[in-house]
């Protein structure tokens, strides 16, 4: 039986604001019981401490239980990035699916939830082996058979906080490192890492503890992960094309070499059938990019200063630098841009993603 992907863009006033999401599917745009992921992107800090995350997934779960039972909401991947920094702009990306007919190949869309990450697992091989594990439950999710026909894979994965640390340390372990905000970068690093191992980028052999969050030669041109306070798990969300599914959307993925490379983007978007002017077209229903300051210090020989900045986080500052420069080239700001890019794309640069209506 064919299945039909469906993203819906909805713009959001603040981290609880559903009135676009419950407006559209009042009038029959979406049906809840379709939903498989909300991805979100909130006007937090993106650090630790940022609890618009959680604002958020707490307000979508309230707002779809007119709709849903409590086992089918807890069923829907809520990947919410927090920072919108520079004039990125706050939205939610509804991802639904449902029976379809025609031809393909299309969009797929698949999802999974893994178990709860013990926390001295975290940054570690076990990561690595459990996102791993899930990536394959999602692809299997969405019928792909074929990691060559994955193009990108959203990941919300945990972090550190010295409650956690302190209840590992409690029954005489260890973790990764007892820096929280350190930690958010080895778990979006592991989780990276299990994205590779999964779509046979890396055999598992080539990781090991110590090359986590250090060896910038190992990593993945398909993944996307971001670490958030609000869980214990891995909400898993794989993009892929498929034979299996029809409808209008197709994705493709880029990797920026650095965070001013446009070239692959826009080779992407020429493969998606785009004309001179994306802007001109209104087919781009979505772009999603990872955003990374690397780590020389230089971007093509020219010193910044985004790893020296004791007040702004240097993924906050990624985010509004390769915001820009995507919102630019697509003429939009409401782009799903992610800061902390470990073991995802090359040192400095980035996987980036495009759904798109087709030609």
């Amino acid at each position: 039986m064919m299945r039909q992907a469906k993203v819906h863009r909805i713009a959001t006033t603040a981290p609880d604001d559903l009135s676009g999401l419950l407006a559209a599917i009042a009038a029959g745009t979406i049906d809840p019981q379709g939903i498989v992921a909300i991805l979100g992107k909130t006007e937090g800090n993106g650090c630790v401490n940022d609890f618009t995350r959680a604002f958020a997934v707490s307000a979508l779960k309230a707002g779809l239980s007119q709709y849903l039972d409590a086992g089918r909401i807890s069923q829907i991947a809520y990947v919410m990035s927090g920072g919108t920094e520079g004039a990125l702009s706050p939205h939610i990306l509804v991802l639904e699916r449902g029976a379809g007919d025609g031809p393909g190949p299309a969009l797929a869309i698949g999802s999974a939830l893994t178990s709860d990450l013990p926390s001295e697992g975290l940054g570690r091989l076990a990561q690595v082996r459990l996102v791993a594990d899930g990536v394959a439950a999602a692809m299997a999710d969405a019928g792909i058979t074929d990691p060559a026909d994955v193009h990108f894979v959203q990941i919300k994965c945990p972090l550190l906080t010295a409650e956690r640390i302190g209840e590992v340390e409690a029954r005489g372990g260890s973790v990764a490192t007892r820096d929280t905000l350190k930690s958010m970068g080895f778990s979006r690093g592991a989780s990276a890492l299990g994205v590779a191992v999964a779509l046979g980028e890396l055999d598992v052999e080539a990781v090991s503890d110590a090359a986590i969050g250090r060896d910038i030669a190992l990593w993945s041109s398909r993944a996307s992960t971001s670490a958030g306070i609000e869980l214990r798990n891995h909400e898993i969300v794989v993009l892929g094309m498929s034979d299996q599914w029809s409808g209008p959307l197709s994705v493709d993925h880029a990797v920026m070499a650095d965070a001013i490379d446009t070239r692959p983007v826009r080779d992407a978007l020429d493969r998606l059938g785009f004309g001179h002017d994306v802007r001109a077209e209104g087919r781009l229903v979505a772009l999603l990019a990872k955003a990374e300051p690397g780590t020389t210090g230089l971007l093509r020989g020219a010193r910044h200063t985004m790893l020296d900045d004791s007040d702004i986080s240097a993924t906050r500052h990624a985010r509004a630098f390769v915001g820009g420069v995507l919102a630019g080239l697509v003429g939009s700001s409401e782009i799903f841009v992610s800061g902390g890019a470990e073991h995802q794309g090359p040192d400095g640069g980035g996987p980036v993603a495009l759904i798109a209506t087709k030609a």
